[in-house]
């Protein structure tokens, strides 16, 4: 995953203003994060792309306070810390953007980093115009208990006529915050002392590391601008809080995991997945090829059965209907009453017929539905008669003492309920008052 850590420029101590748009920004192109590639200088607008971009702030640009943190919500935290550092801090609270450590928790010491708003505001709008998404914003230098020093050439200082423009300056990060400090004063002289005792490390800048030397007596690490801006990248810090939060965060979140998704660490990750899902494809393909073979096979089955069953019968088109069409048709040829015939209906009716019940007034047949005229029969009555009816494979409506039983395909066609059955659109056989009527089963 490629990383851009850029370098913003330094605030201007003279009150001069860069012209927009020609603003040249230090750089390094890193493809791991660990091992610098491509560096140089550049307009916004020319920077490289990268997966991953990470802006740094000078040292001389951050002021550092130790604090207690408030216990405040989260709406209210940037106004409880600006209450705090109200003493301490030398601009308008507008003009301030504050940052908190890394895993700060209530009630405990913590470090706030201060930085100009404005300026930085800035710098962000001027990248993000070229369009680049700055994730993190980054110190160069942060509290830290392994003291460390850089020494380095500070921009934005050379107009000061009381400072020797090819003099280095120093920046020192311990346990007690960070301080940039003049070697012409003697302040550094002071303090020197100090970090001998602290074991603390020094690095400089190749231009002005023969003059670090010099003053320090000792030799020191030469790291140029690509190494010094990726050591900074990894810092655990992030200045961009409070009003300087992206508003994307939702689609930063994504691209973040969609980043760390797609590193090369999870490579092994993404193989396993692309392997299970083409064996699911190949298993679904296989089982559907099975499934497929299994219902030509029946269907050939029910085929050949019906030719062998009919020979008449030449063209198969549903063999299940034909095979009940022609069944039905040779019943009939042998003169055999079928399930839904007047004779089945009205012996099953017959059986059913509740004890005591007066003989049925009339009765009408229809293909596959016989109806009965029963009135003033008490729902009891009719329910003992439905349970019958049902355990023998057919089903009953009732309605306005009409008692309709079906069976066979009219029965699969309409539910065994109690509503009306409406009125019967088929001419229907009638029988007379008088006719055999249904008895109980002796």
């Amino acid at each position: 995953m490629s990383m851009l850590v850029i370098q913003l420029p330094a605030r201007s101590r003279t009150g001069g203003t860069v012209p927009e748009g020609t603003a040249e920004y230090g750089h390094v192109l890193s493809a791991d994060g660990l091992s610098a590639g491509a560096h140089g200088r550049a307009a916004a607008a020319q920077l490289p792309r990268a997966d991953t971009v990470v802006a740094v702030v000078p040292a001389t640009e951050i002021g550092w306070h130790r604090i207690t943190l408030p216990r405040a919500p989260a709406s209210r935290l940037r106004a409880a810390l600006a209450g705090v550092l109200e003493e301490q801090l030398l601009d308008e609270d507008e003009h301030v953007q504050l940052a908190l450590a890394p895993q700060a928790r209530a009630g405990q010491p913590t470090w706030v980093a201060a930085v100009h708003r404005p300026w930085l505001a800035a710098q962000l709008a001027t990248l993000e115009q070229a369009g680049l998404v700055i994730e993190r914003v980054v110190p160069a230098l942060w509290p830290d208990p392994a003291a460390h020093g850089h020494f380095f050439a500070a921009p934005g200082h050379e107009a000061d006529s009381s400072t020797d423009p090819a003099e280095p300056w120093l920046a020192l990060a311990d346990e007690d915050g960070v301080c940039t400090l003049r070697l012409g004063g003697g302040l550094a002289r002071q303090l020197q002392a100090r970090w001998k005792e602290r074991n603390a490390s020094f690095s400089a800048e190749p231009a002005v590391a023969a003059a670090a030397e010099r003053w320090l007596g000792a030799p020191v690490q030469v790291r140029g601008d690509a190494d010094t801006l990726l050591a900074a990248a990894r810092s655990p810090w992030n200045l961009r809080q409070f009003s300087l939060v992206s508003h994307h965060r939702g689609l930063r979140a994504l691209r973040d995991v969609g980043k760390k998704v797609m590193s090369p660490g999870w490579r092994p990750v993404r193989w396993g997945l692309a392997a299970l899902l083409v064996a699911q494809v190949l298993g679904l393909n296989l089982w559907a090829w099975q499934q497929q073979r299994t219902l030509a096979a029946r269907q050939q089955a029910m085929n050949a059965l019906l030719r062998s069953s009919h020979p008449q019968v030449r063209a198969v088109l549903d063999a299940p209907a034909q095979m009940q069409r022609e069944t039905e048709l040779l019943r009939a040829a042998a003169g055999r009453a079928g399930e839904a015939d007047l004779e089945p209906l009205v012996a099953l009716a017959a059986q059913a017929w509740p004890p005591g019940q007066a003989p049925v007034q009339s009765l009408r047949f229809e293909a596959g539905k016989l109806t009965l005229m029963a009135p003033g029969w008490a729902p009891p009555q009719i329910e003992q008669f439905r349970n019958r009816v049902v355990a023998a494979g057919a089903s009953l409506d009732s309605s306005d003492g009409r008692l309709v039983l079906t069976r066979g395909a009219a029965a699969a066609a309409r539910p065994s309920t109690g509503t009306p059955t409406g009125t019967p659109t088929a001419a229907p056989t009638t029988a007379p008052t008088g006719a055999p009527t249904p008895r109980k089963a002796s």
